[in-house]
């Protein structure tokens, strides 16, 4: 979808009185298939919706990219033009901003994209975080809980008012520090 497009869906929702299932409704009708309970919670670029399915729950961040063709092919293989694949995101799945998911890739349910991964092959294994160019395992999800669950934050509980004060003040932040 483009910047003028999805722009122009939000006004005209917002202006409905509607909040939700904004981008998922527009993704649905361009031929999308999207599960129960998913949360798109930016624009994401792809040109052939049809081939991508979400499954239940699923979380996409800002600027996710399915690319569900490569043209490439025209350029050795004399008269074709495209390769095209499914694009198949499991249940509980959540794909982390900028990330980018390669034609032919099926997600298992319960996998973390990390920010920014480059994702080339299937993953059938769930409850494992993957990232990088091109991404692999690089955890798990028992791993990360352990790691994080003192610092993590319940938005429910606090009220949007005192969201921002109580993030900046919190000894919860996360500090990373350099790779020795």
């Amino acid at each position: 979808m483009n910047a003028i497009q999805y722009w122009a869906m939000k006004v005209r929702y917002r202006l409905a009185g509607r909040k939700k299932e904004i981008v998922s409704d527009y993704f649905r009708k361009m031929g999308m298939t999207i599960g129960k309970g998913c949360n798109i919670c930016d624009n994401i670029t792809t040109t052939q919706a049809y081939l991508i399915t979400l499954g239940d729950n699923v979380t996409l961040a800002g600027g996710v990219l399915f690319v569900g063709h490569d043209n490439s092919v025209s350029k050795m293989i004399p008269n074709t033009t495209d390769l095209f694949g499914r694009i198949t995101i499991g249940d509980n799945c959540f794909v982390g901003n900028r990330a980018i998911i390669m034609y032919g890739v099926t997600l298992a349910p319960n996998i973390v994209v990390a920010a920014g991964s480059v994702v080339t092959r299937s993953f059938d294994t769930p409850g494992i975080i993957i990232g990088g160019n091109p991404a692999r395992q690089i955890g798990t999800w028992e791993d990360f809980i352990e790691r994080n669950k003192e610092k993590a934050f319940n938005l429910d509980e606090i009220p949007a008012s005192e969201q921002q004060a109580a993030i900046e003040h919190s000894p919860k932040l996360v500090e990373r520090p350099p790779k020795r």
